[in-house]
Formats: C-alpha cells, structure tokens, sequence
C-alpha cells in the first residue's frame, strides 16, 4: 500500500515538474485568499441582497435595477474604482409581475400553479369564466371559433403527459467523468453551417411559426380572456419562457399563464371529458418604456506596475434572471461569487499588477446581449473581426454561469497553451476538489461574447447539481438553492485566477484569430 501510493505521489509529481515548469504559484499568497475566502466569506450575504432583497431580475425590470445599483454601491463600499453602470445599447420594453393569482373554481376551489409568460399583459381585473378547448391544426379550423372566446379562458389540446426522469434531481461530477474531459482531444474550428432554406425541417419550422402567429392574431381579435399553456418541469417545478417580444415596436398579445404541468394536464382532462370547468384569475403586469437602455454593472481595482496597469484582467457572470423566481442559481450565484472575489483580494490588501475589472451583464438571457455590446464597445466587430486597441490589452475573462455548484476544472475553449498554466493554479485546490482541465468547449454563456473576437475567455468546469433538473429558469431557483460550501469554493479558486493572471509576466496564451463569417446570400 506505501510502496504503491510512494509510486503514485512519484508519478505526480514528475507529471507535475514537466507541466509546471515554466509557472510558479505565491503559495503564501494562494493561503492569503483561503483564509478570506473560506474563513471570512460574505458570498451569502451579497446572494441575499442579489435575490431576495432584489427579486426577480427579468431583462428592463426594476427587479433588475434594484441589484445593479446595490452592486455598483456595495463594490463602492467594498473600495471598487470605477463602479458604474455603463449602457451597452438599445434593449427594450421592461417587464414585471405586480399581481398573479388564478384557481380553479368548478368542478371545485383548487387554486393552480402558473406564471405570467414574460413581456404579456394581464387580464385588466378579475376574470372568471368557462375554461375552453380550442383544437385545429390549420389557420381555417379557427373559424370554428369566431365569435365564440370573448373573455373566455382558452386551453389548447396537447398529447403531452408528464415526462419524469429517474435521474436524480443533484449530481455532482464523478471522478470517470471529470478525467473523460481532462482527456478530450482539441477539436477543429468548426464551419459555419449553410441552412437549406427549402429543406423539409426548414419548410416545417415556417409553417409552425406561421401557424403560431395566426393563432396569437386570431385570439386578439377574438378578445381572449386568458390563455393557459403548459410549462415544462414536473413536481409542481415550472420552467419560465417568454410569450412576447420585449421589442418597443412588438404587436400585443394576448395574456398567458405558463401553467404546471399537473395542473394544466388536470384541467385539460376533464374538459376533454366533458366536465365543465371554470376558472378565476386576476393578473397584472406593467411594462416599462422610460429607458430603452441595457446596461452593465462595471467596476475595477487599479493596477500599480507601470508597465502592466494598461492591461487589463476581467471577471463576470450575468446578473438578469428569469421571472418565476429570485434567479438564485441563474445567475445571482456567479454574479455573487465575482463580487466575492473582488472583496478577498482588496479585503488582503492586493496591489495587483493588471487592473482587474469585473463585469455584471444584462439581457444574457435573450442572447448575450450585455457581454455582446460591451465587447463590440471596448474590443471589435466579431462580424467582421474589425479590432480596437483594447482589443490587444485584456489578458484574460473569467465567466461563471452554470449554477451553485462548485468549481471543478476550466474549460480552455480550445486554447490547449493556457492548460498547463491553469493546472498549476488549480494544484494548491486539489482538496477542495478542483483539478479537471479541458481542451474542451462549452457554450451559452458571456465568454463566448470575449472568444467571439480572439480573446481568451472561459468558464469554470462546476458540478451540476440540480441547475438543469430543477432551478435553471424555473419558479425553484430562489436563494435556498445555494450551496454556501460551494459558492465559497469558487469564490477563492476564482480570485486565485485572478490574482495568479495579474502577476504573471506574459499575457495568457491567445489562440489564432477567428475568421469572419461569410456573408449572407445576396449580399
């Protein structure tokens, strides 16, 4: 057993001498940030005033102003240069739930899970009535119906059932699956794909959209009361979408609940039976129009080498959330630990070489709208790779979005140089669970808004959890989702990231620069 474990430690640590070679890690200055990070932590409190003091923080709502302008003063406080909103540009219409109540009334008082589907109206009062089935499967079988839904609450019929899973609702990465992705080989840059505009899924996908759009115009002019749809999830779990554009020039629609999937398949049964049911609701929702703006949370501390201090070390996560709930896991939990982070190394009395920036990004959800603008902004066009001299001196972005969980690894987004420098940083995490580096790409969150343009921009490897099982833009995501263990793990490895880039002597390595996308057809 000693003999075996003498050759394992042995094997390590010469994987180690070859790896880590040319990068040196400040031990005393790795234990600086466990201490404050793990010992003194404030993750928590700065989560509670990002979710319920906050709530809700949809894209334009005041939900999301209220945690913007306690971060910029709380990274003031916290002795932050610089802590600004900064506009992106034009986002459109804001949006919140003030009132939502509905339940079913006959055959029996049941009051029903639904959320008001985002950027829709409400139902201008109390409204009860007789819950209706519409069924066609053609714009000319609605005429059926002409005349006949004024006020009425309408339900569509659906095949759908419950889709359950036997997965378990938390999972953490096991040990075969981390070591899987710490072996993935670098993949090729992938061609943009040409989408053949006559092809059978090409021509369905228009026809359902047309039929979609004839459906939302013919329930206006008909003067629906109020629709009822099913959310996705199960367990009393509903996932939140929207049902209208946040455009300021967007047509109106009609109002909608996104109703549970028990409740909703409840209702559609007995009304497919021929059981009467009636329903009672009062839902208001507000749009607000007075600023068009999106806008980003900005704050820095300055850098001190006066060869250095031009450039620039940045950090961020997505600060607007879904509806349904606080956004606790989506992504007050990032947004959090970046602020976290901030605090440990000005709370060690950091002098760091870069300036360190972070970034708190709106309207992620509808596209990456927040990190796309201030990349166009500060660094170049990804459309046409037009560059700004910023663009030469950001040395690295650092992205958390995919939960509470804690960090496990790096993704490298295909820039295999940086993965022994981010193996030697993440060796003194080791016990705190933190190995795994990847060649691998993931997506669908703001680094790729930095990768767009050349930069190297990542997001840390973290276990799962129950993100895509449960909270992720669901009504569950609320603050007791948090894993304070984790979001204090994470919070010390990413200041340690951050430290660690500051100090180094080289930029991280940058990949190649990505080429233009080809033109449209015609253009």
């Amino acid at each position: 057993m000693k003999l075996k474990l003498l050759y394992t430690c042995m094997a390590i640590t010469g994987l180690a001498g070859t790896a880590f070679a040319q990068e040196t890690v400040d031990q005393a200055a790795v234990q600086k940030i466990r201490e404050e990070g793990l010992n003194h932590s404030q993750v928590m409190k700065t989560a509670f005033y990002l979710t319920d003091v906050s709530g809700p923080r949809l894209a334009g709502s005041p939900g999301l102003k209220r945690a913007q302008d306690w971060a910029v003063s709380q990274l003031k406080t916290w002795g932050m240069v610089n802590s600004k909103l900064e506009p992106w540009g034009k986002f459109g219409k804001g949006w919140e739930v003030q009132k939502n109540y509905a339940a079913i009334t006959v055959p029996y008082y049941h009051a029903i899970i639904a959320i008001p589907k985002a950027w829709t109206p409400g139902t201008n009062g109390a409204i009860k009535g007789e819950v209706i089935l519409v069924k066609a499967d053609s714009v000319a079988e609605l005429d059926k119906y002409k005349g006949k839904l004024a006020g009425k609450i309408v339900i569509f019929d659906t095949q759908n059932t419950l889709k359950r899973s036997a997965k378990p609702d938390l999972e953490r990465y096991t040990d075969e699956q981390l070591a899987e992705m710490a072996a993935a080989k670098p993949q090729p840059a992938g061609q943009r794909r040409a989408f053949d505009q006559n092809s059978p899924q090409f021509v369905a996908m228009r026809k359902a959209r047309a039929m979609r759009t004839a459906i939302s115009q013919f329930l206006i002019d008909e003067k629906v009361g109020l629709i009822l749809s099913q959310g996705r999830g199960t367990d009393g779990t509903t996932f939140t979408t929207n049902g209208a554009s946040y455009a300021d020039t967007a047509k109106a629609v009609a109002p909608e609940l996104e109703t549970s999937g028990e409740d909703f398949l409840r209702i559609l049964r007995l009304v497919k039976a021929g059981q009467k049911v009636e329903l009672e609701a009062d839902i208001k929702t507000q749009f607000f129009t007075s600023d068009l703006q999106g806008y980003n949370v900005i704050a820095e501390i300055p850098g001190t080498d006066k060869k250095l201090k031009e450039q620039v070390v940045m950090i961020g996560g997505h600060l607007d959330s879904w509806h349904g709930a606080t956004g606790a896991t989506d992504n007050a939990a990032g947004s959090a630990v970046m602020m976290e982070a901030m605090r440990i190394l000005k709370a060690i009395g950091y002098k760091p070489k870069r300036t360190i920036r972070i970034a708190l990004w709106s309207s992620e959800e509808q596209g990456l709208f927040g990190s796309r603008g201030y990349v166009a902004a500060h660094f170049g066009d990804p459309k046409t790779m037009q560059l700004k001299p910023e663009q030469k001196t950001l040395d690295a972005y650092y992205n958390l979005d995919n939960g509470t969980g804690k960090i496990r690894g790096i993704y490298l987004q295909g820039d295999s140089a940086a993965g022994p420098i981010f193996q030697a940083w993440l060796a003194p995490f080791k016990d705190l669970g933190a190995t795994t580096v990847t060649v691998s790409n993931t997506g669908g969150t703001d680094h790729q808004s930095f990768d767009a343009v050349g930069l190297p921009g990542f997001q840390f490897i973290q276990d799962a959890m129950d993100y895509g099982t449960r909270t992720h833009h669901s009504n569950q995501d609320t603050y007791d989702r948090l894993s304070e263990d984790d979001l204090k793990q994470a919070a010390t490895i990413v200041a340690s990231f951050v430290y660690n880039t500051s100090e180094r002597q080289d930029m991280i390595p940058r990949k190649a620069l990505p080429t233009p996308p080809p033109a449209a057809p015609g253009r």
